[in-house]
This record gives C-alpha cells, sequence and structure tokens, in this order.
C-alpha cells in the first residue's frame, strides 16, 4: 500500500454493566471492504452464541439474520456501526468506524539521516556495592 486507501477500524469492547467501570477493548481488526467488515462481526457472534444465555444468543442471532444487512449497507454509505449484545452484567460491543488508512513509512533500503549517529544510549548510573 502506497496511497491513502479506505476500509473500516473494528473493534470489540466489553463492559461490566454492574459496575462503574470503563470499557475493555478486547480485538481490533482492520478491514479493507465492508463485507470482511462485517464477516468479522458475524464470526465472533457465531463462535460465541453457544456459550450466550437464551436472551443474549437471540441478540446475536437476530443480528445475524436481520440487523447484518442493516449494518452492511449502512457501512457502503460510509456510516459508523455498532453491534451490542449483553450476556449476565457484560456489555459486548463491536464497533465498524470507516477509515482512510495512511501507508507507513519504512526504513528498509533507506539511508537514515547523518544525526541518527550522534545518539547515545542513555545509561543508568549503577549503585555503589557495599560489603556487610
Amino acid at each position: 500500500m502506497d496511497k491513502p486507501q479506505r476500509g473500516y477500524w473494528c473493534e470489540c469492547w466489553t463492559e461490566d454493566i454492574a459496575k462503574e467501570a470503563w470499557p475493555v477493548l478486547r480485538a481490533s481488526f482492520d478491514a479493507y471492504s465492508a463485507p470482511q467488515a462485517d464477516r468479522w462481526v458475524a464470526i465472533a457472534l457465531r463462535t460465541i452464541s453457544p456459550a450466550l444465555d437464551p436472551d443474549a444468543s437471540q441478540e446475536a442471532w437476530e443480528w445475524l439474520y436481520d440487523g447484518r444487512i442493516a449494518t452492511r449497507r449502512a457501512l457502503l454509505r460510509a456510516e459508523a456501526c455498532t453491534v451490542t449484545v449483553t450476556q449476565a452484567n457484560t456489555r459486548i460491543t463491536w464497533t465498524i468506524r470507516p477509515v482512510v488508512f495512511l501507508p507507513l513509512a519504512h526504513r528498509q533500503g533507506t539511508k537514515l539521516p547523518p544525526c541518527t549517529q550522534d545518539f547515545k544510549p542513555h545509561t543508568v548510573p549503577q549503585a555503589p556495592h557495599t560489603l556487610d
């Protein structure tokens, strides 16, 4: 990738709704198409659905059968989407946001500027040893 590319940034967050705690990022994924982005969520939901309670499993399968179509359409319109399932006191939220991925510069085969040779690693002085 040598120029900016459109795609989707996907994240999975969990939150303990019984406590006043911040959500925790569990996973992230860079998708380069709407189908790839919603497939990431679909695979996760299909994987965990057997372990969910009946209500949470119902939420998951409702999105898989009906909500996924709406999610795909929204992604194709470059709109952000969320999918949420609540299991007992845990809320699991997947977010998908349209983004532009920027190419990263790499240093392989590139001559570094002369100032990089002036860098001297910082050394930590050692405490003197005493004999007891």
